[in-house]
């Protein structure tokens, strides 16, 4: 597996030169599972809170350089966890771990035909994991299909005393996912279509995509499902969803960034605020400062309120009411449903301001001829031919299990993912990289990635301690690396 490059391992494979106390729970919760942690994917960086999007682009960062998705020449790979979709849906990880503020694990995920999942605010920890806002960031996984994916959510998912929002979980025991993965999840749900939602969202690049989420519609029908159309949300007031986000995230920022970096052991650039972060940022050329602003920390540093003030209580409020009761939660109740489907590309809103759950399976891919659109830098192709995209299943808290089943039964009926594949396949392999030495059974060969992994997800890979592991079961681990690639 890979983690993204926001989450915490204390091993080698940290890479700014500071030190952190002790690695993200998660990730002990991963190797407590079995788990082998081959690197670090790169994503946007400050998960696309930086720049303003004509300046910056998906998946770009400093250290990483620029990620690009796979269907594509020069493809835009959405973000901000780029790379961890990315090498999942070449076959470079069997899966991998992410984070979402809004939209950052399911964009990805539909991106790179992958499944994604976004979990209810409160399941997994956030410990040692860089934040965006306290109030919104959620850890989840992404895999290529549902049931890979509901692995790793089971191993993830527990209360940490380092992260008091896991302490209102209502499990006492980790509900296992994968016993969630049930063919016929469709048969006699109740599922609703917000449609004012979805046409809030769309323009004509999204026509394909609504071509094929009607068929899907139909699958969900054929399945046994009742769709409820118009389930539509009370009030959808774009406007003030942006002004109470945007307030939310940069008073949450400013002071979740600050304990994050008093908590290091070693900070090796004197960087304690986000205020040292920009001028740091702007003395860098490595950090393509002005070519790539900082407008949004600008915006940040400008408002002098903290997130324990009156205006970001009243925002984060008034959030929690548009996305719950006004939005997802008030159409699952008025209709009785299950869940709530929609096009990923116009899903992901809501649930991130009320935290809520979200699932993004694969739904389909761009038709020949679809005409080219360059991403806000026109650096990269956002549409294009083969392109994926993606359909998401949205519920209440903590009904991951319901909304698992859903998406596994979906996935079975359709298979959508083995109906194109990635104009670039991998040639990488770990078993290439090792290496007799007088000192020790095996060496890596390289301390970085190859040109291809470079390009297309990690940004750092393979510790002593990892390679140690992996020759302990190397005969298994090669043939599921051989497996994971058969499933392109």
């Amino acid at each position: 597996m890979v983690t993204q490059d926001n989450i915490a391992t204390k091993d080698q494979m940290n890479n700014t030169g500071a030190r952190v106390p002790r690695e993200a729970s998660i990730v002990t919760r991963l190797r407590d599972a079995g788990a082998i942690i081959l690197g670090k994917a790169t994503m946007g960086q400050w998960a696309q809170c930086r720049s303003r999007k004509a300046s910056s682009s998906h998946g770009w960062s400093a250290y990483g350089g620029q990620v690009h998705g796979a269907y594509y020449p020069q493809q835009d790979p959405s973000g901000s966890s780029s790379g961890s979709a990315v090498a999942v849906s070449i076959g470079l990880a069997l899966g991998s771990i992410a984070t979402e503020t809004s939209g950052s694990i399911v964009n990805p995920a539909e991106r790179s035909n992958v499944v994604g999942i976004k979990p209810t605010l409160g399941l997994t920890s956030r410990d040692m994991v860089i934040p965006i806002s306290l109030r919104q960031d959620a850890v989840g996984p992404i895999g290529r299909t549902v049931k890979d994916a509901a692995y790793m959510l089971t191993a993830i998912t527990g209360r940490n005393t380092y992260d008091n929002w896991t302490s209102i979980q209502p499990y006492e025991v980790t509900p296992n996912y994968v016993k969630s993965c049930n063919h016929l999840g469709l048969k006699g749900a109740r599922v609703g279509i917000p449609r004012n939602g979805i046409d809030f969202h769309s323009d004509e690049s999204t026509r394909p995509i609504m071509t094929a989420f009607e068929k899907a519609v139909q699958t969900v029908r054929d399945a046994g499902a009742r769709v409820i159309e118009e389930a539509n949300f009370s009030s959808y007031d774009a406007p003030a969803f942006a002004r109470n986000s945007s307030i939310v995230l940069d008073t949450d920022f400013v002071a979740g960034l600050s304990d994050y970096l008093s908590q290091l052991a070693v900070n090796p650039n004197g960087v304690y605020s986000l205020s040292d972060l920009a001028r740091f940022t702007r003395s860098h050329p490595q950090e393509q400062y002005p070519d790539r602003d900082t407008y949004v920390w600008d915006r940040q540093l400008s408002r002098n309120i903290s997130n324990s003030s009156p205006e970001s209580w009243a925002a984060y409020q008034a959030n929690l009411f548009m996305g719950g009761e006004q939005g997802v939660v008030g159409a699952l109740d008025r209709h009785k449903l299950d869940a709530l489907i929609m096009p990923t590309f116009a899903s992901f809103h809501l649930p991130a301001i009320a935290g809520l759950p979200i699932i993004s399976v694969p739904l389909g891919f761009y038709p020949p001829q679809t005409p080219l659109r360059m991403n806000a830098k026109k650096t990269m192709v956002s549409v294009a031919p083969n392109i994926p995209f993606g359909i998401s299943f949205i519920g209440r808290k903590w009904s991951e299990e319901k909304l698992i089943s859903l998406a596994y039964a979906f996935e079975q009926h359709t298979r959508v993912r083995r109906k194109m594949k990635p104009y670039i396949r991998p040639t990488f392999e770990l078993s290439d990289q090792l290496e007799p030495t007088d000192e020790k059974p095996y060496k890596l060969k390289v301390q970085y990635q190859s040109p291809l992994v470079n390009r297309y997800g990690f940004v750092h890979i393979l510790s002593q301690k990892t390679v140690g592991r992996l020759l302990s079961i190397r005969g298994r681990v090669w043939s599921v690396f051989g497996f994971a690639q058969s499933l392109l």
